[in-house]
């Protein structure tokens, strides 16, 4: 039945990071590209007339093959260095995401973000599955049926719903142009879309839909990008 579970949770992690891309999608500055539904590396590394190497190096990133819909990548050398890819330069083209006047460097996502947000825990209980970014984007909190669900941050509901199989009772809150805050297997939702809530509101209560037992899987996202939402919640 875990297996299960998690299988379906990997089916509908690329439903997920979509909808969350898209309720967080926010313009993006000179210099930067914004993942979208069909990219891969290679196709955007063409686009910016940059190499697929120095796109890795500029963000970070530890794979190649593994980019996310909404993700941020730099696509024009940071604060003036030299691609080494011997790319044409974007002064031939026509693409603003390869116009070469970047944004700060400490702006990309995919190293700290560049602003920061001070969440509450959203429900009492035992952290049961800690985040990674690879097979677990949030972190699991299990307690009792009934357990109150709270927003983390002040923002406005985004999606409430069930829609998106393996994730149950969801809600997604936008806190600002960048972060996000997703709820999922709740028992019941108590806010609806376009709904306002304050810190500390009850948007829920804890459940087990589409899991195998009861507990709130509870994600931070920073321009569509999955973060570890432990760096941002108080010690306890």
């Amino acid at each position: 039945m875990r297996n299960t579970t998690r299988m379906m949770k990997r089916l509908a992690c690329a439903s997920l990071v979509a909808l969350l891309a898209a309720c967080g999608s926010a313009p993006v500055g000179p210099g930067f590209y914004r993942v979208e539904r069909g990219d891969t590396l290679s196709k955007i590394a063409r686009s910016s007339r940059q190499s697929v190497q120095s796109i890795v190096r500029w963000n970070n990133l530890t794979n190649a093959d593994s980019i996310e819909v909404g993700q941020v990548l730099r696509v024009a050398p940071p604060g003036g260095t030299a691609s080494t890819s011997g790319a044409v330069r974007s002064s031939g083209s026509g693409s603003a995401s390869a116009t070469p006047r970047p944004a700060p460097a400490d702006s990309a996502p995919s190293a700290a973000p560049a602003s920061t947000i001070s969440l509450v825990w959203p429900a009492d209980g035992t952290v049961i599955r800690r985040f990674d970014g690879g097979n677990s984007k949030g972190i699991d909190i299990s307690s009792a049926a009934g357990t109150p669900v709270i927003a983390a941050a002040p923002g406005t509901v985004v999606y409430a719903g069930n829609g998106l199989r393996g994730y149950g009772n969801l809600l997604i809150l936008k806190h600002n142009a960048e972060y996000l805050t997703a709820y999922a297997h709740n028992r019941v939702l108590l806010v609806k879309e376009g709904q306002s809530v304050t810190r500390g509101e009850k948007i829920a209560e804890m459940g087990d839909t589409d899991t195998d037992r009861v507990m709130l899987h509870f994600e931070l996202r920073y321009q569509g990008r999955s973060i570890d939402p432990s760096r941002a919640l108080p010690p306890r």
